[in-house]
């Protein structure tokens, strides 16, 4: 595991001061790579409890850093993300792939021991950040969250594969 520190620039780093992104290689129980925002949720929130985020990827690659920095600072300066909401990307997740969106999900991949992480003062929740096509999430907005989990599950994506077909 390597601690990437990510350095938001002047203007904004103080809405995140020692933001981190924690950079997990591949091991026995996952052969891809794992990105989890460290900071995000410091100071906590509501009652002493806060948000972090974790992508998973085929690769290593300093692009999965940067996006993670983009959803931390939105979430701590924007509207709070939670479990159901989406963000938009603006560009595909990697070069030639469909997914330019990031939905905020349980993070199945990683299974429920990963969702609750204690801190001092509380604690943090940490949610996947899951690379989705634009159809998909109109698909979402129609039918909601669970029917787009649902159609993801049944067509047994592989979320690190970032050149997979959209599943509606």
């Amino acid at each position: 595991m390597e601690s990437v520190p990510y350095d938001l620039g002047p203007g904004r780093r103080a809405s995140l001061p020692g933001f981190r992104v924690l950079v997990v290689g591949p091991g026995p129980r996952a052969d891809s790579w794992a990105y989890v925002t460290a900071g995000c949720a410091s100071p906590p929130e509501d009652d002493g409890h806060g948000l972090e985020f974790v992508m998973t990827a085929h690769v290593r690659d300093r692009r999965f850093v940067e996006l993670l920095a983009m959803i931390a600072f939105y979430h701590r300066t924007g509207a709070r993300l939670g479990l159901a909401h989406s963000v938009p990307i603006g560009e595909p997740w990697t070069p030639g792939s469909a997914c330019d969106h990031l939905l905020v999900t349980l993070p199945y991949l990683h299974g429920p021991g990963l969702e609750h992480c204690p801190l001092p003062g509380g604690h943090a929740r940490i949610l996947w950040t899951l690379p989705v096509t634009a159809a998909e999430i109109a698909y979402r907005r129609e039918h909601g969250h669970e029917a787009l989990e649902q159609r993801l599950d049944e067509a047994a994506i592989v979320p690190t594969d970032p050149f997979r077909a959209s599943v509606v």
